[in-house]
């Protein structure tokens, strides 16, 4: 199973934090891959705590993402 995960850096304190949307659980690190690794052992917590089960339950079928390069102001102008 594929999971999709959301890394969102953060430009004040720097480094990341990785979450899988609809799963409450929350990975940190100065680089991608601690938040990622992070995020793995808050899904194991949640995992014993509330059951796989309700883990599975909560996952969506995989989006398509795509990230676009667009001026927000340019389209309000039309």
């Amino acid at each position: 199973m594929s999971l999709t995960i959301e890394l969102i850096p953060d430009p004040d304190e720097g480094g990341f934090t990785a979450c899988v949307p609809d799963i409450p659980a929350y990975g940190e690190g100065e680089t991608e891959d601690e938040a990622i690794a992070d995020l793995k052992e808050a899904l194991k917590a949640f995992i014993e705590v509330a059951g796989l089960d309700e883990a599975l339950s909560r996952v969506r079928p995989r989006a398509l993402v795509q990230e676009l390069d667009l001026d927000l102001a340019e389209i309000a102008r039309g």
